[in-house]
């Protein structure tokens, strides 16, 4: 009998966190939940941040409760979280603070700040990052310019998850796939641009060296390992920005172009290329080239995705209208279609706050007929995100050269079948959609590249395909939604 495999995927999203145990056979995944969490920022006088130590308590809880299961043999360990945000530790290796949120709003004004230092189109040039008001350069400018005194006293900078990697493993690296998202990274040459910070004298000696995906950093401390009951067990640098994980489990296995969508509070879509493309056209979409699984490029665009809906149903249970996911999905589906329309990446609706309101005033705004119900609401901002994806389509095609008939939807957002179908409407492509827990997967995925369970992630692609169900969307009532497409442009103009 081959050996089964038991892979830990610690997977933190912008609004909740959960541990993954995952046991592989040698052909096939199953994954199991074993802890989920909610991930909840905290405003202090104004300012926003990550309660980074209660997080780092759920992740001995998802260990704990896998050795309360039976589960004590794990052969290794992974981390994964969003992209850009960081923690910064003193010479006693010692956390300064509370990480900041990426959604606070002390970058605010920082692109006019950092163009004054060095060109726009240089930063692009050097890191391939699409220019994003969160992204880490703009945070560390606005620290340096603001007098943070933690910056001032720190010793090393690691980002979310290395952050965790170093408290359980004592190990501090960078890992590439995260360093690549803070536009600080040279996408081609594989190393800090230390010459692009020095020019906007943020301090480059707190950064640390770059590991790759499927690396080990180091082994669970031996205090550590004795308080949860465990061995010394691996951890294992995975692509651990999720984005890259997720990209990780795409199904595709054996095919060259495919393009994707992983979908949850941000939609990512993009396709993969061998080397970053960093051309005109692509500054001009404001695509992106993040760092991959096996230094693949991801390049990709980041679209405000279910945030919109979250945070719409957030502002309804404040005013004690709670109601499912489910249930908003169906009331949208009742309602008529294509009445209001948005562009979900409009800045008023990047920050926390009551989206409801927002979306009727950048409707009142534009004409068009303002929302009431939430299921009026919801449809909007399902059909705008549908549009938004027609159109990144479209630019990659124009962008890459290629053609893209498959449009492959991993993550928490293919829940949401009315989504799901107004994508393959939109798009006139078929959407393939699955897995669900796709960040996991992929996390998982690297894991046994690293421990010698597979061979590569291409391998692993086929392990997904085999293991879990996937569901496909084909285009319909294509006239009807190319006749809106082409109005839905024509409002986004109004607000450029």
């Amino acid at each position: 009998m081959s050996k089964v495999y038991k892979f830990l995927a610690f997977d933190f999203g912008a609004s909740s966190g959960r541990a993954m145990l995952a046991k592989f056979d040698g052909e096939r995944l199953e994954l199991e939940e074993k802890h989920r969490f909610s991930n909840d920022p905290v405003n202090i006088n104004g300012d926003l941040h990550w309660d980074v130590l209660r997080l780092f308590f759920e992740i001995k809880q998802g260990i704990l409760k896998c050795v309360n299961s039976g589960d004590r043999d794990i052969d290794c360990i992974g981390i994964d979280t969003w992209g850009v945000d960081y923690g910064l530790l003193d010479k006693n290796d010692k956390l300064i603070t509370n990480p900041y949120h990426y959604r606070d709003t002390r970058t605010e004004g920082m692109y006019d700040k950092a163009f004054e230092l060095v060109d726009k189109e240089e930063i692009f040039n050097r890191t391939g990052i699409a220019f994003n008001w969160f992204n880490t350069l703009y945070q560390l400018l606005a620290a340096k310019l603001g007098g943070d005194t933690g910056l001032k006293e720190a010793k090393t900078l690691l980002m979310m998850p290395d952050l965790f990697n170093f408290f359980l493993t004592g190990v501090k690296k960078t890992e590439y796939t995260n360093a690549s998202t803070t536009q600080m990274y040279d996408s081609v040459n594989y190393e800090w641009c230390t010459d692009l910070l020095d020019k906007m004298g943020i301090r480059t000696d707190i950064l640390t060296d770059v590991v790759f995906p499927g690396e080990i950093i180091g082994r669970v401390k031996p205090e550590l390992a004795e308080e949860l009951g465990i061995e010394q067990i691996p951890v294992v640098a995975v692509a651990s920005h999720d984005t890259g994980s997720a990209v990780a489990s795409v199904p595709a296995p054996d095919q060259k172009d495919f393009i994707y969508i992983s979908s949850g509070t941000w939609s990512l879509m993009g396709v993969e290329l061998d080397k970053p493309n960093i051309t005109r056209d692509a500054m001009k979409y404001n695509f992106t080239n993040e760092g991959g699984v096996e230094k693949t490029i991801r390049f990709l665009k980041n679209i405000m995705g279910l945030w919109l809906i979250q945070e719409s149903r957030r502002q309804w249970d404040r005013e004690g209208e709670l109601l499912s996911f489910d249930e908003l999905e169906r009331q949208a589906n009742e309602a008529k279609p294509f009445e209001s329309l948005i562009d979900p990446d409009y800045p008023a609706f990047q920050t926390p706050g009551n989206m409801p309101k927002r979306i009727r005033e950048y409707c009142k705004m534009t004409g068009q007929k303002v929302p009431e119900t939430k299921g009026e609401i919801v449809r909007c901002i399902a059909q705008s995100l549908a549009f938004k994806y027609r159109q990144t389509v479209d630019g990659m095609e124009e962008v890459t050269g290629n053609k893209y008939n498959v449009v492959n939807i991993v993550g928490g957002g293919i829940k949401d079948k009315m989504i799901c179908r107004f994508t393959a409407n939109a798009t006139g492509r078929t959407v393939s959609a699955g897995p669900v827990e796709a960040t996991s997967i992929g996390n998982v995925l690297v894991q046994a590249v690293a421990m010698g369970a597979i061979k590569d992630i291409n391998e692993g692609r086929r392990v997904v395909k085999n293991s879990f169900d996937i569901t496909t969307y084909e285009p319909q009532d294509r006239e009807e939604w190319e006749a809106a497409y082409e109005r839905w442009l024509e409002i986004i103009a109004k607000t450029k």
